[in-house]
């Protein structure tokens, strides 16, 4: 499987929808993707955008104190949001090798936490558990 789309919206620095589409080369090929940028401009929070959508439990992990703190708390030009969530889509180059999801070509992790408490799981936006 490989690593196709990230897309967030709401978590931490990421106040609007942004997607990061990992494409291929001219001639086919995977490459390596790097993301670049000055110190505060939100590259490590891709990094925990993706142990978040895995089902990182740990917030210590996340660089955060409490859940909440995963949710866009806003700016002095943006009210705070009212949810994060992160999408993963992984595609899977061999869909043939038995199993539910293993079958897909593509898979669609989405997690999604609200400022109540509560969260959202999705596996092809199916409803999931974590545990799932």
């Amino acid at each position: 499987m490989y690593l196709k789309r990230l897309e967030l919206q709401g978590f931490k620095t990421f106040a609007q929808k942004t997607v990061l589409e990992f494409i291929l080369d001219k001639r086919g090929r995977r490459g390596m993707t790097a993301v670049v940028g000055p110190n505060g401009s939100g590259k490590s929070n891709i990094a925990d955008a993706l142990r978040w959508v895995m089902g990182e439990q740990s917030l210590k992990l996340l660089r955060s104190k409490k859940s909440e703190d995963v949710i866009f708390s806003g700016s002095a030009g943006r009210a705070r949001s009212g949810f994060a969530e992160v999408t993963l889509v992984l595609e899977n180059d061999r869909p043939d090798e038995g199993g539910e999801i293993s079958s897909m070509s593509e898979i669609v992790l989405t997690r999604r936490l609200y400022r109540d408490g509560q969260s959202d799981y999705e596996i092809n936006r199916q409803s999931a558990r974590l545990q799932d």
